[in-house]
């Protein structure tokens, strides 16, 4: 049986882990590169490194600052933002990225995802998914792009599906209305993605505690679990998330 991955978020802005609610209102949390070193040892199964505002201020990512997360990070690191082409990912890859991830621009052409998957391989493409609740959607949820800050309309389940089919080897999903908010993942949302594609889902939004993860585990079907508040604040640890997780009967690669 796969374990299941706890995997923390930094969300970098302007070079600094950054964190806010719903995309809004960001607190700077640390350096980004003493962080990676820190979850590297306490047992994180990945890290993922999301640079929110490459694709709104029209950038690449910094590279710099992934290489040196990188050289320090003895586990999978996926990093996004400001992806647009192959060549975007294999300098990415080249930094010392294990997989990448896609969003803004995956939905502005969605042969990108087909064109890295051909080249890379699908392990290597993460389709990003930022869902909010919609009720004029077939589905309930729709797309966001640019960090959050514009609606597409897309409806989030038809875009997942899509997403697999051109060649994404993983998801990251992220529910916009409860991101940073620490009231728990949307397991519906999770639940109904995970039920309709064939490939991991990583949950994202939501954490406040353990138990949390738990439920959009065993509720949501979710392959891992992504948090950044509740670890980069300290009101709960790898380990704690992971002990809670083996109490329920989920398995976690130990590292206690």
């Amino acid at each position: 049986m796969l374990s299941t991955r706890v995997i923390p978020c930094l969300d970098v802005h302007n070079g600094r882990t950054v964190k806010g609610i719903n995309f809004l209102d960001l607190v700077d949390t640390g350096d980004p590169i003493e962080q990676a070193k820190i979850y590297n040892n306490l047992g994180a199964d990945e890290i993922c490194f999301l640079d929110i505002s490459a694709t709104l201020e029209q950038r690449k990512t910094i590279y710099n600052v992934v290489s040196k997360v990188a050289e320090h990070c003895f586990i999978p690191l996926t990093v996004g933002g400001g992806v647009n082409s192959n060549l975007d990912f294999d300098i990415l890859l080249k930094s010392g990225a294990d997989k990448v991830s896609i969003n803004s621009a995956a939905v502005k052409d969605p042969s990108l995802i087909k064109k890295a998957s051909d080249k890379f391989g699908s392990q290597c493409v993460v389709l990003a998914i930022d869902a909010y609740k919609d009720k004029n959607s077939s589905s309930g949820y729709s797309v966001s792009v640019h960090g959050g800050k514009k609606k597409t309309g897309i409806d989030a389940l038809k875009w997942a599906v899509k997403g697999v089919e051109y060649g994404a080897g993983e998801i990251l999903l992220t529910s916009m209305n409860s991101d940073g908010t620490k009231s728990g993942y949307d397991i519906k949302l999770t639940k109904l993605i995970s039920e309709s594609v064939s490939v991991p889902i990583i949950a994202s939004g939501g954490a406040g505690k353990p138990l949390d993860m738990v439920s959009v585990v065993l509720q949501g079907k979710a392959s891992a679990v992504l948090a950044a508040s509740i670890f980069h604040f300290g009101i709960c640890t790898i380990e704690e998330v992971k002990k809670e997780m083996k109490k329920n009967g989920i398995n976690v690669r130990k590292t206690w």
